[in-house]
């Protein structure tokens, strides 16, 4: 029994409201995540982990070198490419953390956690991989500068910080490397000095950056040659991307996403139920935003100059009902990889993902750029059918089938991370559950 999983009691007033619980912590949203020099792609649905070499044009294998299989047993709540590409980490509700080496893609360790994992990020050096989990604590872990023929290592990670009893949502390195950024369910986002000896903790507060008035729910930054520090953007339960002087905390610029989309373009969907899901950028200032209830994609644009932020247009997915719970992209490519899928759905047995592809981004932007952004059909997607076959499970998708997705997608999405009210009671029976306590009494 855990403290972040619905429990049942033997009240029969709570049991529609715990079959509720169940059902929305059960489903989990479909991730994406691209290497940096374009060479692989991995999608998680579920605690399936699927990538394909986009080198070599086929599927990988995990832990082929080795004859040995590491699968996550529950969902997969946290994937990430390492700056450099040469790792790669996944993460979640099995309470799990594994490090793989992409050449080979074995895995190279794995850390045991006490509580389930939401965020994950990598040091530029590819030195330390952190984790956040939902107790609010993050961990981190060193990895060895050799470990090229070093067998399987099991790693235990130190607590670097903590945002006391918070889910931790999103969690970033600066991109110069000397802040790590974290973002909660509390509306909060907090600056900290990356130590030089992390293991011992990091306890400078830089900044915090206040003024969401819902979770957030994803960080990126925006940056260029002339401005190499960048500023961070923001995204919301509240609707808003907001960009950030992260290392001040001040607010630069606000842009109000459920007014600017429309209810037109979100099939009459109610501004207050456009949470911001997700958050891609580019080199040219250029921010993909994926929007609860939205079919395709928000293009935003930030002036570094002015340091504002301005809608270009939306990118819709006027054949299906698609809404991405993740986007990808690298330095290098010139596309945006989309994924919507859910795991665990309920009435459906397999873990369901429908991957799209915009194709556009290295091109300038100009007064004509919406025609530069063109969703590619499916037989124009780098690698074809194969690619989709694999990291969808299927080339096709029964409709009946796609809706459902969308629409669990549409309400579980803001339900993962808007925050539950418990009676008194409940709260203190949940409390009694909990494992971390178990050892400790």
């Amino acid at each position: 029994m855990e403290d972040d999983e619905p429990l049942n009691t033997t009240e029969d007033n709570n049991n529609n409201n715990n079959n509720k619980e169940a059902l929305e912590t059960e489903v989990a949203p479909a991730l994406i995540s691209v290497h940096p020099s374009h060479h692989s792609v991995a999608v998680a649905v579920g605690c399936d982990l699927r990538l394909f070499n986009l080198q070599e044009g086929g599927p990988v294998t995990l832990g082929v070198e080795s004859n040995e299989v590491f699968n996550h047993k529950e969902s997969i709540r946290a994937i990430r490419y390492g700056a450099k590409g040469n790792v790669f980490v996944s993460a979640g509700d099995d309470k799990v953390v594994k490090v793989w080496a992409t050449d080979s893609w074995r895995c190279l360790c794995s850390v045991a956690t006490e509580k389930k994992v939401s965020a994950v990020a990598i040091s530029d050096n590819g030195q330390f991989v952190c984790y956040a989990d939902k107790f609010g604590t993050v961990w981190v872990v060193e990895l060895d500068e050799s470990v090229e023929n070093q067998a399987l290592v099991q790693k235990k990670g130190s607590p670097l910080l903590s945002h006391y009893c918070s889910i931790i949502t999103s969690l970033e390195f600066s991109p110069d490397g000397r802040f790590i950024i974290t973002a909660d369910r509390d509306f909060k986002i907090r600056v900290t000095v990356f130590p030089k000896k992390p293991l011992n903790g990091a306890h400078e507060i830089q900044s915090y950056c206040l003024g969401h008035t819902e979770f957030v729910s994803c960080l990126a930054f925006v940056y260029n040659q002339d401005c190499p520090q960048g500023y961070l953007v923001s995204g919301s339960g509240d609707a808003t991307v907001r960009l950030w002087d992260f290392a001040s905390g001040l607010l630069l610029h606000t842009c109000e996403v459920g007014s600017q989309v429309g209810n037109q373009e979100a099939n009459g969907t109610e501004s207050n139920h456009f949470a911001i899901t997700d958050l891609c950028t580019t080199s040219d200032g250029s921010i993909f935003v994926a929007v609860q209830s939205l079919p395709g994609i928000l293009l935003l644009s930030c002036n570094l100059s002015t340091k504002t932020l301005s809608v270009t247009r939306v990118v819709s997915i006027i054949e299906e009902d698609l809404i991405p719970t993740s986007l990808g992209t690298s330095l290098t490519s010139d596309f945006l990889w989309m994924v919507m899928g859910v795991s665990n759905l309920p009435g459906f047995n397999s873990s369901l993902a429908r991957l799209r592809v915009i194709s556009g981004l290295t091109k300038q932007n100009s007064e004509s750029s919406e025609d530069h952004h063109n969703i590619l059909e499916d037989k124009h997607v780098p690698c074809g059918e194969q690619l989709l076959q694999h990291l969808q499970g299927s080339l096709s998708i029964d409709k009946e089938v796609f809706s459902a997705a969308a629409e669990a997608v549409k309400t579980s999405m803001r339900n993962l991370l808007i925050k539950k009210q418990y009676s008194s009671e409940r709260r203190e029976f949940r409390k009694r559950g909990r494992n971390d306590k178990k050892g400790k009494r």
